[in-house]
């Protein structure tokens, strides 16, 4: 019985990364209708950058996390500006082919430094015993960063319920005609959804790089392998990619447990979110808490 809470305890912290990691997707998405094929690539330059600004710059790491957050919130913000802003209007494909370029080139930007060939791990700045209970452990680093998660995602939830410019976005996500008849800057919207989702990506990718290593092809591969994670919930929810991170975590660990006999992201249980990806696109290709939007003309 310990074996399967300790199993549950791993799915809800992985399942908590993939949340957090699944929020660049739907904020981006949920403003725009683009898919951000580069949210992987944009995760590991956040976690190179806390990386970087920890040991090369010795700032302490919560605050390299703080500056991390800011620089990749005015990078992806620079990307939107400079790359896609001039595809307003366009067809979606168009806006989806510029993020697989964008992917290449930061690809080609980062191999060209040792981050692209080298592993690195962050300091250890936490103890090392792992907290017990009940016969189930978990690391202190898995305990902070699911409670930095947690704090993000309430934050970015009350932001869109409650302040103004959340609630212009959730105005332009519904209507960007209507919201331009308002006064509403639909391209200044586009640009911090896109901030935004840079912010959550540098935080993920922190979180990752501190409880695997930093890896650059483990690192940029997050941004595929929560792709499921988004499609579950729906590409326009929060809440869904809250609870799709958890459920897809939870699936993973106990595919890897009970079918593979370790935990991790190889065998059945990196397979695992692919199944459930086929099965809700067949099903319910809007995700669980997706809008189905129908059209009449």
């Amino acid at each position: 019985m310990s074996y399967f809470f300790q199993l549950v305890v791993s799915g809800i912290v992985v399942g908590s990364i993939y949340a957090l990691s699944a929020l660049g997707f739907v904020l981006i998405y949920k403003s725009s209708r683009v898919l951000n094929i580069a949210h992987g690539q944009i995760i590991a330059v956040g976690a190179f950058i806390t990386y970087a600004l920890t040991v090369w710059a010795n700032i302490p790491i919560f605050i390299s996390l703080v500056f991390s957050m800011g620089i990749t919130f005015f990078l992806a913000m620079s990307v939107e500006r400079v790359f896609l802003r001039r595809l307003i209007g366009e067809p979606i494909i168009s806006v989806i082919m510029v993020t697989i370029g964008l992917m290449s080139i930061l690809d080609g930007l980062v191999y060209l430094t040792p981050f692209g060939s080298e592993n690195f791990s962050f300091p250890e700045f936490l103890p090392t015993t792992p907290i017990g209970f009940g016969g189930v452990s978990i690391s202190w680093t898995q305990m902070v960063g699911v409670i930095i998660t947690i704090i993000m995602i309430a934050a970015f939830s009350w932001f869109f319920k409650k302040s103004t410019v959340g609630i212009s976005m959730r105005a332009v996500s519904d209507d960007q005609l209507a919201s331009m008849s308002i006064g509403i800057s639909v391209p200044k919207v586009f640009g911090l959804a896109w901030a935004m989702a840079g912010l959550s990506a540098a935080a993920a990718g922190s979180i990752i790089g501190n409880i695997t290593g930093l890896n650059f092809e483990t690192l940029h591969a997050f941004g595929i392998v929560v792709f499921p994670v988004v499609i579950l919930g729906g590409l326009d929810s929060i809440l869904g990619a809250v609870v799709a991170g958890i459920i897809m975590g939870l699936i993973q660990q106990f595919a890897s447990g009970y079918l593979d006999g370790n935990w991790g992201l190889n065998g059945t249980g990196g397979v695992a979110p692919y199944i459930i990806l086929l099965v809700i696109l067949l099903f319910k290709p809007h995700g669980l808490f997706g809008i189905h939007e129908i059209e009449r003309v």
